[in-house]
């Protein structure tokens, strides 16, 4: 008994049936951990494994298709042999050629006012009248001094003759006949006075008639009949432009002062033209008449003259406008439009269309420029097309589609050759087969037994 007591052992707890399925968890939890702690190794062994194993997993991409070249729309235009003018342009005031303002040369009241405002008048036309009644009477009273000075000359010539009878009978002394002689000669003096008092009235006469002394056109009248006018009347009546011819007065840059006048003596004249005020409307065309005698030091620019004929009244005076001279004509230069110009950190080039549509980069001279035109000087022929619109998006090289252009004939087999239509797995004629494994155009020389 005390043997079997002492070798038994006591039998354990029993194991509850809530237990049994945690002690399962933990044994995948288990299996998991330490299948990541595998995989880990074996990334850190060979990071290529990842990509192999995604290689096997996900199916292979197909090949990308080759994507025909870009065409880039372009504006071009032809490079062409031409003349070129050269202007300069100057901000311009339309002067008239003359300008008087009409005044009353006597005092008087304004009896008659005989021209029409706006009127176009020739010179010595009747324009007002002022009253001539006070000038009247002034020079009846001249005339009734004459003819008492008269008068007395004859009474002292008389004098004189019957003086220098006596003398010769010694009569009388010499110094009588010499003071008889002194009052004749003032007596002829006070007529020569009666007589130029009455030129003086008649003049004041015929300055109460007013009368235009220019062509041209009037403007608006400045005093009405009945008023009072006077000699010292600052405003006057009215005032007269010439405008046929007319004037226009405009400035330019200093710095173009010897070339105007290199070309002013080599032409002896040079054409100035008129334009509106956004250079769209040529309104008049004229010839330079004079230049400034001095610059303006405040602004650096010196004023020139031009007269033009203006027989449609086109220009008025004190009218803004901009003139523009022609100063020297370039002949047969290769003109582009400016828009085709660029400017590099070097020199200057042109994107050139070339025959199969593509562009090129051409170094190029630039020379004198005129509005949205450039001469070329060197790089460029006539006849070549430069790109003027869409530069942005160029590369040399690249192709281009002009627009108002058809395209090269030749470009039709290299499209179809490309086309979407035939695939990518269509073989190309000329070129080497594809080297795809088990396929008939694979590289047998290189594949391994």
């Amino acid at each position: 008994m005390n043997a079997e007591s002492t070798t038994s052992q006591p039998p354990g707890p029993p194991v509850s049936p809530a237990a049994r399925p945690r002690r399962r968890g933990w044994l995948a939890w288990g299996f998991w951990l330490l299948l990541g702690g595998g995989l880990a190794g074996a990334v850190w062994h060979d990071p290529t494994l990842l990509d192999k194993a995604r290689a096997i997993v996900e199916p292979k991409a197909p090949a990308p298709k080759a994507l025909p070249p870009r065409v880039v729309p372009v504006s071009a235009a032809e490079a062409r042999l031409g003349d070129m003018e050269l202007f300069l342009n100057g901000l311009g005031t339309v002067t008239a050629f003359n300008t008087v303002t009409v005044r009353s040369r006597v005092d008087g009241e304004l009896v008659r006012v005989a021209f029409n405002e706006g009127q176009v008048i020739a010179a010595g036309e009747l324009l007002a009248e002022v009253d001539q009644r006070f000038y009247e009477v002034q020079l009846r009273q001249a005339e009734a001094q004459l003819a008492r000075d008269e008068a007395a000359h004859r009474a002292v010539e008389l004098d004189l003759e019957r003086s220098e009878s006596l003398s010769d009978l010694r009569q009388v002394t010499q110094q009588q006949v010499d003071t008889q002689r002194a009052l004749v000669r003032q007596a002829e003096a006070a007529m020569q006075i009666d007589r130029a008092l009455i030129d003086n009235v008649k003049l004041q006469l015929d300055y109460c008639r007013i009368e235009a002394p220019i062509d041209g056109r009037i403007g608006l009248r400045l005093v009405d009949a009945g008023n009072l006018v006077r000699a010292s009347d600052p405003a006057g009546i009215a005032v007269i432009a010439q405008i046929h011819p007319i004037a226009v007065t405009f400035t330019i840059p200093q710095d173009e002062i010897i070339r105007v006048q290199r070309a002013l003596a080599g032409k002896g004249g040079l054409p100035v033209e008129a334009f509106n005020r956004d250079f769209q409307t040529r309104l008049a065309a004229g010839t330079l008449s004079a230049i400034d005698n001095q610059v303006d030091p405040s602004t650096g620019t010196v004023k020139l003259k031009a007269v033009f004929p203006n027989d449609d009244d086109t220009l008025f005076p004190n009218q803004f406008v901009n003139a523009r001279l022609l100063v020297e004509t370039l002949r047969d230069a290769t003109i582009v439009p400016l828009a085709a110009l660029q400017r590099g950190p070097d020199s200057t080039f042109v994107w050139v269309v070339q025959g199969d549509s593509t562009v090129g980069v051409r170094t190029v001279q630039a020379g004198p420029s005129q509005g949205d035109q450039v001469a070329i000087t060197s790089g460029l022929e006539p006849g070549e097309l430069v790109v003027t619109d869409g530069i942005d998006k160029l590369s040399p090289m690249a192709k281009v589609a002009v627009r108002g252009m058809k395209p090269p004939a030749n470009d039709a087999p290299a499209r179809s050759a490309t086309s979407p239509e035939k695939g990518m797995s269509e073989q190309p004629k000329d070129g080497p087969p594809r080297d795809r494994p088990g396929g008939r155009g694979a590289d047998v020389s290189s594949s391994r037994p």
